[in-house]
């Protein structure tokens, strides 16, 4: 004869077994579905992030522009914009799509918490450069309203993203684009880089390696249909007319002789001294700070003591101290020789 004990134990096992996979399935399902609502969500403010960006530019809001900035289907890009519409977001005119009202606020608010982010990305952490886009844009779906200004209070409320673009105020104001097109400036003219385009990804990387970013200054030397030639930090940059499209200048005066004796603290040859003149803009938050805490500001006199056999780092003397550079820091810093009496 069967334990009855041992039989109650089976079925109630399996019955425990039973229940929680059904808890489970319905578990799975409830997850799936928030995961699909998040998605939808995350497609409908990328789709507006982009409308606002053709908008800005007085370019035309088009299926297939979509289609490319959200990396969908065409079919896909076409269900997305029905239901921007039945959201009341966007509406149609003749070939293209116009953002309505409510449409323009979501879309200016989604781009006031993607270049807060930037900034905060660029100001107060050690993330590369080259993937502060990226970041931004799986950040920017998850802040609530109320983090997102006390990001902003926690930076001073910023006017401009480390890009040069413009940061949209809480209650949806967005100032113009700055600046002309690299391609517009004089051969032998002077500009500096008020605003650098961010996408495509592989162009902006390119500009990144360049060390061109908003401050840098340059004098062109050629400009033609196949390549544009300037003259930055020093060094003679080519780029193609589509990579130097992603920079934006404003002509100032040619620089002085004391501004064009100016080199890389890195170039200093071995015990000469020189006066700091700057920190390079392209040197960002955690990496500046250091600099500027180590005492590396305009009118310090530096010293080259010591390089390392393989030429990197080498050791300088600041403020008293003897500090070890990379060679990628010292490139940041601009200084000007100074005679061998300077204090």
């Amino acid at each position: 004869m069967e334990d009855p004990g041992l039989l109650l134990l089976i079925v109630g096992g399996a019955v425990a077994v039973g229940l929680a996979v059904m808890w489970t399935a319905r578990g799975w399902v409830r997850w799936a579905a928030r995961s699909r609502q998040a998605s939808q969500r995350v497609l409908i403010e990328d789709a507006l992030k982009h409308f606002h960006h053709c908008e800005y530019l007085d370019q035309p809001m088009t299926l297939e522009s979509l289609s490319g900035a959200v990396q969908v289907s065409r079919n896909a890009a076409s269900r997305l914009l029905a239901r921007l519409e039945s959201l009341g977001l966007v509406r149609p005119v003749d070939h293209h799509w116009d953002l309505t009202t409510e449409g323009r606020r979501d879309a200016l608010r989604m781009v006031r918490v993607h270049r807060l982010f930037e900034k905060y990305l660029a100001e107060r952490t050690g993330v590369d450069e080259a993937a502060w886009h990226e970041e931004a844009d799986r950040r920017e779906h998850t802040l609530s309203a109320e983090e997102v200004e006390a990001l902003a209070a926690t930076m001073g409320d910023p006017r401009f993203d480390p890009h040069g673009s413009p940061i949209p105020t809480p209650e949806g104001e967005i100032g113009p684009a700055r600046g002309t097109a690299l391609a517009t400036l004089p051969v032998g003219q002077h500009a500096v880089i008020v605003h650098v385009e961010d996408e495509p990804e592989a162009v902006y990387a390119q500009l990144v390696a360049a060390g061109l970013s908003v401050g840098t200054r340059l004098r062109m030397l050629e400009a033609g249909p196949r390549r544009i030639r300037v003259e930055a930090h020093g060094d003679e940059q080519v780029l193609a007319p589509v990579v130097a499209a992603n920079l934006s200048i404003v002509p100032v005066p040619a620089t002085v002789p004391e501004e064009a004796a100016c080199r890389r603290l890195s170039e200093l040859p071995l015990g000469r001294r020189a006066s700091v003149v700057d920190i390079a803009p392209a040197c960002h938050g955690p990496q500046r700070r250091r600099l500027l805490d180590l005492g590396v500001v305009p009118g310090t006199i530096v010293k080259t003591e010591l390089r390392s056999p393989g030429g990197d780092p080498t050791a300088y003397l600041i403020r008293g101290a003897v500090i070890a550079l990379r060679k990628t820091q010292a490139d940041w810093i601009r200084v000007r020789c100074v005679s061998e009496t300077a204090e």
